[in-house]
């Protein structure tokens, strides 16, 4: 690190947990973060803040005017324009010294797999089924860890799903394919919400990079914004889930 870095990450690297071999392995890190909406917005500029050395952006969607009461990473003048785009250059101003690349178009199973091979960390911060399903499959093929996240109304929830330890369950274990999406167009979602879990997003990214502390694997934390209150849920492995279950036959 050059002196302009140590005084950039200082308030970071003080902390024992972090220290200068923690600033140095987030560095070296790289991110896939897919969805740059409510949640990957505040996702995207902490990982930048923190000096997370790549970040990937995935989104092929275009920023829009019902957007921008949550999505703190757009500008109105960038209604129009694709979302990973939009994000980069809010990233760029932020923090300068940082490697953003951007994908603009839907990733299919064999490129998603070939993005997530190459990361230390997937942030999961879509809106449907369908894409976290492919998003964890992907995952527990390259055995990436997986931070996931949702928000909808007034209700949250985040957890980190690791592929790396047998136990760990996956997306699969929790929700069944045939999960009905639940969308923020139809149903509405509160601004600070997005921010409040996209955070606890970014941190849990941190901490997989870092490793420091317990992450949320195998933990479920359920957020009501209405009564402000916390709750964890503990998750288990389904020997018979269909994209993690078998590899765990296979391995005893």
């Amino acid at each position: 690190m050059n002196d302009q870095q140590l005084l950039r990450y200082s308030r970071q690297i003080m902390l024992p947990d972090i220290d200068i071999e923690g600033q140095e392995k987030l560095l070296a890190a790289s991110v896939l973060i897919v969805g740059l909406g409510g949640l990957g917005s505040p996702v995207a500029m902490y990982l930048a803040a923190a000096g997370v050395g790549h970040l990937i952006l995935a989104d092929f969607d275009s920023v829009d005017l019902t957007n921008l009461q949550r999505q703190i990473a757009h500008t109105t003048h960038r209604i129009g324009e694709n979302k990973s785009q939009s994000a980069a250059k809010m990233l760029r101003e932020l923090n300068p010294e940082i490697q953003i690349s951007c994908i603009e178009k839907m990733l299919d199973d064999v490129s998603l797999l070939e993005q997530v091979k190459q990361v230390s960390v997937v942030v999961d911060c879509t809106d449907n089924f369908q894409t976290r399903f492919a998003i964890n499959a992907a995952c527990v093929a390259a055995k990436v860890p997986l931070v996931s996240g949702a928000a909808i109304r007034l209700e949250g929830q985040v957890t980190v799903f690791d592929a790396r330890d047998e136990k760990s369950p996956c997306y699969r274990c929790l929700y069944e394919e045939s999960a009905d999406d639940l969308t923020c167009a139809a149903n509405g979602v509160l601004a600070p919400l997005v921010g409040i879990i996209g955070s606890v997003q970014a941190l849990e990214a941190i901490k997989l990079i870092v490793s420091f502390g317990a992450n949320l694997a195998g933990r479920l934390l359920l957020f009501d914004a209405k009564y402000t209150e916390w709750r964890e849920i503990r998750l288990s492995k389904d020997l018979d889930c269909p994209v993690c279950g078998n590899n765990c036959h296979h391995n005893t």
